[in-house]
């Protein structure tokens, strides 16, 4: 396992160089993975917006500021991710902000077409999900958390629906892009200082 991972973080990329790989596939109607499609090289522009305007609007404040800046724990945040995913493009900007309020975090950005052994090894109930989150003690190299491929209210929602109807249908993901957009990122930041106590008791005392 620590094989793979470090083999991934020697490749990955960061969160700056993703977004700009984004605009140039959205420039290019093109989109990451090895399907390329028109439906993916569609999402891939609107998640290229999606997160530029995510970037430049995306606050933390108070409590939650001042929890993740006292994490002081070397940690990697390995991310795997595809520019079409629809979740990541509201995850990851979030994520990003969350990193940049700390400089024990080093954020870094993987595909998941590119890196099938590490995917497989972080499956969420048996699928392929991303975005997902490994969160790295840099001190062990030991894999101290997950996180993803949604927040906890947009897990419990997605999950809900499931029950009942079986399978997502398009008007729910819809409805669920309306959550992500309402939410304004803030059950992300809610999980994420979770973790951080988990991981450093002392930030939460």
């Amino acid at each position: 396992m620590n094989v793979i991972i470090k083999s991934a973080i020697e490749k990955s990329m960061s969160y700056d160089a993703y977004r700009n790989l984004v605009k140039q596939l959205a420039l290019d109607n093109s989109n990451t993975g090895l399907e390329k499609t028109d439906a993916l090289a569609n999402y891939t522009k609107l998640n290229d917006k999606r997160m530029k305007r995510w970037d430049k609007t995306l606050k933390i404040y108070g409590d939650a500021q001042q929890k993740i800046s006292e994490f002081n724990q070397k940690t990697t945040w390995l991310v795997i991710t595809e520019s079409w995913c629809g979740d990541a493009a509201h995850v990851m900007p979030v994520l990003n902000k969350i990193a940049e309020l700390n400089s024990s975090i080093n954020f870094k950005v993987v595909l998941r077409d590119e890196n099938p052994e590490l995917m497989d090894a972080f499956l969420t109930q048996g699928a392929r999900a991303i975005p997902k989150v490994i969160m790295i003690d840099d001190e062990t190299g030991e894999v101290a958390n997950t996180y993803g491929p949604r927040p906890s209210e947009a897990t419990n929602y997605v999950n809900k629906f499931k029950a009942q109807y079986g399978q997502l249908t398009p008007e729910f993901k819809e409805d669920l892009q309306h959550w992500y957009n309402d939410n304004k990122g803030q059950n992300i930041i809610e999980d994420i200082t979770k973790i951080l106590c988990q991981l450093q008791p002392t930030v939460c005392l």
